[in-house]
């Protein structure tokens, strides 16, 4: 087992959780498309949708930080960071 990619899947999951927190309809996309490349890697265990859509939650996350740095935690977005490092 991959430990890089199990702690990318956990990062994923855990921006899952904030973009539901956020509760914002402009996070949809996003939330759907995190929920299915994390049920994908569950199954087939290739990260590839992980690292796509880790990176475009990670620009998500960075810039809803700045409208609302009380609502995403620093660790999501370090989390993410460290686990799309190569």
């Amino acid at each position: 087992m991959n430990t890089k990619n199990e702690s990318l899947k956990h990062a994923c999951k855990a921006a899952l959780e904030t973009f539901k927190k956020l509760g914002n309809s402009e996070y949809d996309e996003i939330k759907s498309k995190l929920e299915f490349v994390i049920g994908s890697y569950e199954f087939d265990k290739n990260p590839v949708g992980l690292v796509e859509f880790g990176q475009k939650a990670l620009e998500l996350l960075s810039d809803a930080k700045k409208k609302n740095p009380k609502k995403i935690t620093k660790k999501v977005i370090a989390d993410l960071e460290t686990a799309l490092m190569p």
